[in-house]
């Protein structure tokens, strides 16, 4: 049988004192107001044997506030590879003393409005609502006129909410400057391009690399030497594209790979084609992808800050708890890190550009990892 909760007005009956006197001594204004000390002794020692817990949602609410909030994935919550944004989003909202609502939709509109209305229904202060890719969305209408961040999307409509996501654009830049640096001239794309209209629909993360790669070409007057636009971001594809480019005859030239997917193909078609990476070909690509360091040569790569994101949106909501809505929506990047290890080499040498590798980018077993083809479930391309 569940045990009743005790109430304020338990402890004011069994200390033989008024709910008044009981309230004002365990909020910690009894002395101020001039309760006595035998008086507090007696509410506080009853309270404590009776296992009292003080209501502090009803507390909250008498403020203003239920110092919660929501957060509604599609399929983050489950998904190994953005975990860590749910993580950034729970480690800062506990630092405020704030607890996260949780909840994930698979997709499904219905259950995304169901879950809305619950959380609203349970007075959050806010709402996050967030995606496994980066993409465009319609606002749903249960949050309109609320405190809401979007969390790796764009809204549909300008200026309708406040959205934070990857900065895919300096990303696409920083991946062309990093070859450019090391004497590349000759870049395959491999995903998306040369064209900037050429990339898969419904990818925001593709749109924005490819712009940025483009821009850093053009300021260096060069344009790519191919593109390869795959519908899906599947090893299969990124095998697929790379046997075709080996089959032109191209040597001693770099690729990037719009995620490391993409990737992980690549490296299977050129170990297959008897190639080396960095040695045959560079490689640079975007994700960071939990098995990019464990090839051989580790993938260099520009790693989507999860962590850093849900950090950021819960930071962002509760900045503004003191309106009720943001005032000024805006699109918010947040930097995307450079993962450098082994897969770009310097033009005219063999050796691969050397930068510093974080213990925790390195594999976690001295045995080198060989060059795997990853299999994932189909979908759109994205990240």
């Amino acid at each position: 049988m569940t045990r009743r909760r005790v109430t304020l007005a338990d402890v004011a009956r069994a200390a033989g004192v008024s709910r008044t006197t009981a309230s004002l001594v365990l909020s910690d204004r009894g002395t101020e107001l001039r309760i006595s000390e035998a008086s507090q002794q007696r509410v506080r020692q009853v309270a404590s044997e009776l296992g009292y817990r003080p209501n502090i949602l009803s507390a909250d609410l008498r403020r203003g506030s239920s110092r919660t909030i929501g957060f509604i994935s599609d399929t983050i919550a489950t998904s190994q590879l953005a975990g860590d944004m749910i993580k950034g989003a729970l480690d800062h909202a506990h630092r405020e003393g704030y607890l996260l609502f949780i909840g994930e939709t698979e997709g499904d509109l219905a259950e995304e409005e169901r879950l809305i209305q619950t959380m609203l229904d349970r007075q959050v202060d806010a709402v996050v609502i967030a995606s496994m890719f980066t993409r465009e969305r319609p606002i749903p209408e249960g949050v309109r006129g609320r405190s809401v961040v979007l969390l790796n999307a764009l809204p549909d409509e300008a200026g309708a909410v406040t959205a934070i996501i990857p900065d895919e654009y300096d990303a696409g830049r920083r991946a062309a400057e990093l070859l450019l640096s090391a004497g590349h001239t000759r870049i395959h794309l491999l995903g998306a391009g040369p064209a900037r209209d050429e990339v898969p629909p419904q990818t925001v993360a593709g749109r924005e690399r490819l712009a940025g790669i483009l821009d850093a070409l053009a300021e260096a007057g060069i344009a790519p030497a191919s593109g390869r636009v795959c519908k899906v971001w599947l090893p299969e594809d990124g095998w697929k594209a790379t046997a075709d480019l080996i089959a032109t005859g191209a040597r001693g030239e770099a690729i990037i790979t719009f995620n490391d997917r993409l990737a992980f193909g690549a490296y299977q078609a050129l170990q297959e084609a008897g190639l080396r990476v960095p040695e045959d070909f560079s490689l640079v690509s975007f994700d960071d992808h939990q098995l990019a360091g464990w090839l051989h040569p580790g993938l260099t790569t520009f790693a989507i800050p999860h962590y850093e994101l849900g950090r950021r949106a819960i930071q962002f909501l509760l900045d503004g708890e003191d309106d009720a809505v943001a005032t000024v929506a805006s699109v918010e990047r947040i930097a995307m890190p450079l993962r450098a290890r082994g897969s770009v080499g310097t033009v005219g040498t063999a050796a691969a550009v050397s930068v510093d590798v974080t213990p925790a980018e390195r594999p976690r077993s001295p045995r080198d990892a060989r060059p795997v083809s990853v299999r994932a479930s189909r979908g759109t391309a994205g990240t």
